[in-house]
């Protein structure tokens, strides 16, 4: 079955805006937020964001504690040659959702193993550099805007 070209981006971050990076598991080297497609054309992307959150790194979003902010912003990107064919024949193209999310620093964090190596905490601007994609940078970036340290 193809992947959906249709995905959410998750910043994690704590309050002083440090942000939680995790390493590919099949693309050593490469450090990310939590990514992940829908599942199916319906699913809502809070949902979504939701169980991507849970699937890589085991933070439950309670919306009580723990609560997903939606930026309404779209990326639309070229889908890396690498990844190209776990999408139907002639997609190109990825439409990724920004969402974030603020949690303790001291919060568990649980890998999928067969997803990723291993996580960092990194100081957002530290952490937007060692991202390999361009639209996670810019939203790590970003962040400072859409959650102002108090």
């Amino acid at each position: 079955m193809h992947k959906i070209p249709e995905s959410v981006l998750v910043v994690i971050h704590t309050s002083d805006l440090e942000v939680l990076l995790i390493e590919r598991a099949d693309k050593p080297g490469f450090w990310q937020s939590v990514t992940g497609s829908l599942d199916r054309l319906d699913e809502p992307l809070l949902e979504t964001a939701a169980r991507e959150l849970f699937e890589e790194t085991g933070i439950v979003a309670d919306g009580e504690t723990i609560r997903l902010h939606d930026w309404h912003l779209s990326n639309v990107y070229e889908i890396y040659q690498t990844w190209r064919h776990r999408y139907a024949p002639g997609v190109t193209h990825n439409t990724e959702h920004v969402f974030s999310v603020c949690v303790p620093r001291d919060i568990p964090v649980i890998l999928s193993p067969r997803e990723h190596l291993q996580f960092a905490w990194l100081p957002y601007l530290e952490a937007a550099d060692r991202c390999f994609s361009s639209s996670n940078a810019e939203a790590i970036l970003q962040l400072p805007r859409h959650y102002p340290v108090r």
